[in-house]
């Protein structure tokens, strides 16, 4: 077996839980308190050292090893793992101050200082072979340690600085162009240069797209999108080819920022061996979670479905809000375990012991100001403890017969061109409002891009595909002729990849398939909204329809009620091979997606809640004999809800039938044989039997 195929996994023994740990902000003597405190709470896993570079390398090529070489044997003496960064997440001072020229620029030409982390270009040859040499000298170093669970490289790659416009940037990017197009004819045929006398004739004409005077060509924008990500891929790359040489059998990853704009996470997943996560949803907005759902949908997802780890999360308040609202006591634990449902085998947070000083000293930790009298320490030790009872879950996987597509392209290419229909239709928003009706309605959700594969699903979704390519539309027609279901949402297979409109218009590849045509995009004015008629309901539809026109074969669900399109089919279903193909024309509030994707899971032959409540998750996990199903009550209000089977709760070892009761932030895991369907599990009583928003 070659070593990028080499099976490598996480040397943990058990559900992972602990934080990012960063002892050279702490005496010796704190050490040792540290240690006695996390197992005493059931830490087995810490992140270190990953802004440590400047205090392991004080002097180019002076090492001072140390200080990392006695943390690391105390924790691995308390039974305490490592996942051990190479601690490259932001250069040295003096390695910038010798090599200013490795600073990165922001749009308008303006060098970025140091003082804060990520001050580096990603392009930078200079950057890039220090960041190889730590590397190496790390697994040099460590490679053997015994603690080493897994190597993690860098800290949230684009955090920061995920685009850069320096000079280096500009040499770089030409490059990946000349790679992509191969000559001057071929960039200028891909970016339509005919349009505004934008031919180029020389590639050192060819800069970073700056501001001008006007909309900037979206072709090229698209392409520095792809080239920025392709950018950071590549120094994650560099590191990783240097760790798979040392240390051949260890796993390494980098922490994803859930649902993150600037990075194509299905390259970087295809890279790493262990998909990691850092997920901070917002303690002031009741319906976090809901996104969240969302986030660890794609995590589970990146790599075929296989467990994922929680990297970091927060133990109360964080530090770069706005306003850092603390969270509320117990939702620690039903946030922590909302992850654990979603197919993650660890919980671990920023970070162990809170800072007493820098830009994250009022950011919460496990272990908070007041030491273990802390709130924050009470609850985060109860759940370390609690952790321990799930261990039948681990290396479970999420059980979903519904996944979302989610593709960079159409990410990037409604969200970065000026020169588009609307502005108020994009991507990311798309994919929010059709998750967030799909949880409601009970069914989880996972992430696949347009390409598939779609084995397993009966329903397929894609709420905006505005960029697609022969070879995806022939992968959704596929799925749909084998007896799948597919909705596709508007503003969908409009271009190609070079943002060229496709013969004929919207849909594109895809018009065989929908039966339909759209002869016209009709985006609504800010404060206006339309109506739209469908299954005896009129529905709201607040800023995007379109005309289209529909074969005989297809069947209307629902019409333009008012308005210049009156009486114009909106939401279209098509009968193909053994499936069925929608098309959802126009954007829907909340309780028309739940009337349309009610009716949709219903021809699916998939379940769907009639009465709904935003706070009530039910998720399952399986393994070849037993579903482990975690019901979770995100509310503040104790709900009730039916179990479909007996089974014994992991949490407290009771065991339940017929109505479960779950208290403000409950949660529970039912243990029973494993169901050939997915078990559904409807609301038997609540304070409120419907989405807070549908009575609001």
């Amino acid at each position: 077996m070659s070593a990028p195929d080499r099976v490598r996994r996480v040397r943990l023994d058990a559900l992972a839980f602990g934080g990012d740990y960063n002892p050279d902000q702490w005496s010796e003597q704190t050490w040792h308190e540290d240690i006695r405190l996390m197992r005493e709470a059931g830490v087995n896993l810490v992140s270190l050292p990953i802004f440590s570079w400047p205090q392991l390398e004080p002097e180019p090529g002076v090492y001072e090893w140390e200080w990392l070489d006695r943390i690391l044997d105390l924790l691995w003496g308390a039974g305490i793992a490592i996942d051990l960064a190479t601690a490259t997440a932001t250069p040295p001072s003096w390695l910038l101050r010798a090599h200013p020229e490795m600073a990165p620029w922001d749009a308008d030409g303006h060098r970025l200082e140091f003082g804060s982390r990520q001050t580096y270009c990603p392009s930078s040859p200079i950057w890039r072979e220090n960041v190889a040499r730590m590397a190496r000298a790390m697994a040099e170093r460590y490679g053997r340690h015994p603690g080493l669970a897994m190597w993690h490289i860098s800290n949230e790659y684009g955090d920061h600085v995920s685009r850069c416009w320096c000079p280096e940037s500009a040499r770089h990017f030409r490059r990946w162009l000349q790679d992509r197009y191969g000559d001057l004819d071929g960039l200028n045929e891909a970016w339509g240069v005919n349009v505004w006398g934008q031919r180029y004739t020389a590639w050192e004409h060819i800069e970073t797209p700056k501001k001008a005077p006007g909309p900037v060509n979206p072709t090229k924008l698209l392409d520095f999108e792809r080239f920025s990500s392709d950018a950071l891929l590549e120094l994650f790359q560099i590191e990783i080819d240097v760790l798979r040489e040392v240390t051949p059998d260890v796993a390494v990853t980098t922490n994803f920022m859930s649902m993150f704009r600037d990075l194509d996470y299905w390259d970087f997943a295809a890279r790493e061996d262990v998909v990691t996560d850092d997920a901070y949803p917002e303690p002031a907005d009741p319906t976090s979670h809901v996104g969240a759902a969302l986030n660890y949908g794609l995590m589970r997802s990146l790599k075929g479905g296989q467990p994922w780890l929680l990297l970091e999360s927060s133990a109360s308040a964080t530090s770069w809000r706005d306003v850092n609202v603390p969270k509320a006591p117990g939702k620690i634990r039903v946030e922590s375990l909302q992850a654990v449902a979603h197919g993650s085998d660890a919980v671990m947070f920023f970070q162990w012991r809170q800072a007493r000083y820098g830009q994250e000293k009022f950011h919460s930790s496990m272990l908070g100001h007041r030491g273990e009298r802390s709130r924050s320490f009470q609850e985060t030790k109860a759940l370390g403890l609690e952790l321990q009872r799930l261990e039948p879950v681990r290396g479970t996987r999420v059980r979903s017969r519904v996944a979302l597509v989610v593709d960079w392209d159409s990410w990037w290419g409604t969200s970065a061109a000026e020169s588009l229909p609307s502005q108020r239709l994009q991507w990311a928003q798309q994919a929010r409002d059709w998750h967030r009706a799909l949880f409601v309605l009970g069914q989880p959700t996972d992430a696949v891009r347009a390409i598939g594969p779609f084995d397993g699903y009966d329903l397929v979704v894609v709420p905006n595909l505005y960029i697609i390519e022969q070879p995806q539309a022939d992968a959704l027609r596929a799925f749909v002729e084998r007896g799948g279901h597919l909705v596709v949402g508007p503003f969908s297979a409009v271009v190609d990849a070079t943002e060229k409109v496709h013969p004929g218009g919207a849909p594109g590849p895809l018009r065989d398939l929908l039966g339909i045509e759209v002869d016209e995009q009709w985006p609504i004015a800010d404060g206006m909204s339309e109506r739209l008629a469908y299954a005896g309901r009129d529905l709201t539809v607040p800023s995007w329809s379109e005309w289209i026109e529909a074969d005989a074969d297809v069947e209307v669900r629902g019409t333009y009620a008012g308005g210049e399109l009156d009486g114009l089919p909106a939401v279209t279903r098509r009968p193909v091979g053994d499936g069925t193909a929608w098309y959802v024309s126009a954007t829907v509030e909340h309780e028309g997606m739940l009337s349309i994707f009610r009716d949709v899971l219903h021809s699916a032959g998939l379940d769907a809640r009639e009465h709904t409540d935003l706070d009530v998750e039910v998720v399952t996990r399986s393994d070849e004999t037993t579903d482990y199903t975690f019901y979770l009550n995100h509310g503040r209000a104790p709900v009730t809800v039916e179990i479909p089977q007996p089974g014994t709760d992991l949490l407290t070892g009771i065991h339940r039938s017929g109505h479960l009761a779950l208290e403000r932030y409950g949660v529970a895991v039912l243990s029973t044989p494993r169901s050939s369907r997915i078990q559904f599990a409807p609301l038997a009583s609540s304070p409120s039997d419907t989405d807070p928003e549908e009575d609001a």
